[in-house]
């Protein structure tokens, strides 16, 4: 099938290969932590945000083409929700599996099997692969923050690895 620049032919929808956004994803953590210059005693300041703000916009670019045809979101339960199901099943195929609120501007998210750490490993194994895997995080903490900042709510997303492939996102209102 060709694509026609007459108005009257819809074009079929433009998918991304589930593969090669896992390779992307790898290839692009790995050289932004290669290409950084990160303080000799472990501090990746630089690398986080890097990738955070990466994902930030990412964020910000999927929610105004995701919600452009949808009603405004009234209270921000509602908005974190959608993030929850609606924006997980775009990314990762399968809605969040856990979802807590202090009702005081604080949500966790939980993710069992969270899809990028799915063929992750090391061979030490427990906390050596949590350390290992954080930089893969930083890039899903932007895009909720710039997909709940596009949404009208401020936030803080940071994340924790206790056990691959579970991850917990924890999204702080900012005011």
């Amino acid at each position: 099938m060709s694509y026609s620049d007459d108005s009257n032919h819809s074009l079929p929808p433009r998918l991304v290969s589930e593969v090669c956004m896992d390779l992307f994803l790898i290839e692009m953590v790995d050289t932004i932590c290669r290409t950084t210059t990160s303080e000799p005693d472990g501090d990746n300041d630089a690398i986080f945000f890097k990738l955070e703000f990466l994902g930030y916009l990412i964020g910000q670019k999927l929610i105004e083409r995701f919600t452009k045809d949808r009603p405004r979101f009234v209270d921000t339960l509602d908005v974190v929700k959608f993030v929850c199901k609606d924006l997980w099943v775009i990314l990762f195929k399968k809605q969040i599996d856990n979802l807590k609120t202090n009702h005081r501007g604080v949500y966790v998210l939980q993710d069992n099997g969270f899809r990028w750490f799915m063929r992750m490993s090391t061979d030490s194994g427990g906390t050596d692969s949590a350390k290992k895997a954080m930089p893969y995080v930083w890039f899903p903490c932007g895009i909720i923050r710039g997909a709940l900042a596009s949404l009208g709510v401020p936030s803080v997303v940071v994340a924790e690895i206790s056990n691959l492939p579970q991850c917990t996102f924890q999204i702080k209102i900012t005011k």
